[in-house]
């Protein structure tokens, strides 16, 4: 079940909350869960041999990945931008063999970003985030005649996707978790440009002129009115996020003079592929792959590739020639007044001038404010690229599939025979007593794991049970890592 932005609602006391659908991301630290879960466990002989297990299930797992992974990064070394051309070069594969090798490290990385629960964002998603302003507020687009639309094209056409955004041919955006971003500041400019936007919306509703300068809006994710009472029976299939923007500030002495606090769903991790265009007459075949942290939904432009620097947009340039028609229209009639006052004729000159200035001040702090931004991407948010991003997914795809074996295991040794829904919901209720955490527990994955370990059977009607403890480590013997271990100590 993806884990998508689904829709956006304003709750019964002006609240504007985002509705999410809970991940199949276990959240706890495996070395936590696995010392909570054997403290659990009564008799010492019994924690002594689920501590074995969860050491031998690990190291199985990470067998059962480790030439996959092998394969990918060999792959990736020949796409890297760093050294991949030069590898290629050396390697004097034909054009038709690249195209092969390149489809072939897609499937992979694919395959280990769909075990890793990361989800493509949709077009539902990327709307939804545009639709509200955080920090970010100038118009940012890709330069996508920089970007190539032959690799994904040709990946997609192969391997069908569902709800594919409409940029996927020329780049892909994973994103993985759902957090909080919060800032506290005056926002004195931003506060003016509110006062202004709505004032100028109000004259052109007066006016009726709001369909020829205001932009028709695409269709959104479907809004549903909920009032905070409804949320407490749906609070365990969905997570509600709470935005809070200046766009729906109610505008009071006090919140327009004193620090405001506005609110962010974010992303906790992102993941953009992609890769550029190449030069006339060279064949670039390097592939880019790099890590975010903490991305806000409605500043999710910062991690798109190949930026094109922002300007002013057409409404400022709007606002902009019609405030500059009506005031030398309102100047010209004034000077043509049979006695023209002078200190009128300044007022309006001074109203035109700082309105004129106010635009250009406002684009320059919004530019430097997305310059920020910018850096504070690349420093401060970007985790990692290329390789070392490859390195933590893989890693991460093992800590997933290890956590997801020992909490089912555990509950059929706790609990006895289960159906794979009351497995399904003790393993979520599980995470949610012990650790006072969510998420959508993954169990037909976890099940086949266990099946293949041969540590489960199923009796005549279905249900599940786990074998012994003992008999389970006995099924798996030991493991490379547990022979060098013993080396080691004698």
């Amino acid at each position: 079940m993806p884990a998508a932005a689904a829709a956006e609602a304003k709750m019964g006391r002006d609240k504007e909350v985002v509705r999410l659908e809970r991940e199949s991301v276990i959240p706890v630290m495996k070395p936590k869960l696995i010392m909570k879960l054997a403290y659990l466990i009564e008799r010492e002989s019994d924690r002594e041999e689920f501590l074995k297990l969860c050491k031998r299930v690990e190291y199985t797992i990470r067998a059962w990945y480790h030439l996959q992974f092998d394969d990918m990064m060999e792959l990736f070394a020949l796409f890297d931008p760093v050294h991949g051309a030069k590898k290629l070069q050396q390697q004097n594969f034909s054009s038709d063999e690249v195209d092969i090798l390149e489809q072939n490290f897609l499937t992979y990385f694919f395959q280990v970003m769909q075990k890793s629960n990361f989800n493509i964002v949709s077009d539902d998603e990327v709307e939804l985030a545009h639709s509200g302003q955080y920090l970010l507020n100038l118009p940012i687009k890709v330069d996508e005649a920089k970007l190539d639309n032959k690799l994904l094209t040709k990946y997609f056409k192969e391997h069908h996707h569902d709800n594919l955004p409409e940029f996927s041919d020329k780049y892909v955006i994973f994103r993985r978790g759902i957090g909080l971003d919060r800032t506290s500041d005056f926002f004195f400019m931003e506060k003016v440009d509110m006062i202004i936007t709505r004032t100028w919306r109000w004259l052109l509703e007066k006016t009726r002129l709001q369909k020829l300068f205001l932009r028709k809006k695409k269709d959104r994710p479907v809004i549903e009115s909920k009032k905070d009472d409804d949320l407490v029976g749906e609070e365990d299939k969905e997570l509600y996020v709470e935005r809070i923007r200046m766009e729906t500030m109610k505008l009071s002495l006090r919140n327009l003079i004193g620090k405001i606090t506005i609110q962010e769903p974010t992303f906790e991790e992102v993941i953009v592929l992609y890769r550029k265009k190449s030069p006339k007459g060279q064949d670039d075949r390097a592939i880019h792959v790099k890590h975010f942290k903490n991305i806000p939904m409605a500043d999710m432009e910062l991690v798109l590739p190949e930026k094109k620097n922002p300007s002013l947009t057409p409404m400022d340039w709007v606002q902009f020639i019609v405030s500059v028609v009506i005031g030398l229209v309102t100047l010209i009639g004034s000077l043509e007044m049979p006695k023209a006052d002078f200190w009128v004729v300044i007022a309006i000159l001074s109203a035109l001038a700082g309105y004129c200035a106010k635009i250009y001040f406002s684009f320059q702090q919004n530019m430097a404010t997305y310059q920020n931004l910018i850096t504070q991407s690349m420093y401060d948010k970007q985790l990692d690229s290329g390789k070392g991003t490859l390195l933590h997914l893989c890693d991460d795809v093992i800590q997933q599939e290890v956590k997801e074996v020992i909490i089912s295991y555990y509950i059929l040794m706790e609990n006895g025979k289960a159906t794979i829904e009351d497995l399904d919901l003790q393993c979520e209720e599980l995470i949610q007593e012990e650790f006072g955490l969510q998420c959508n527990f993954e169990v037909i994955d976890a099940l086949q794991k266990l099946e293949r370990l041969g540590i489960v059977t199923r009796d005549s009607i279905g249900r599940i049970c786990c074998l012994p403890l003992k008999r389970s480590n006995e099924i798996i013997g030991a493991t490379t890592e547990e022979l060098v271990m013993k080396a080691r100590q004698s």
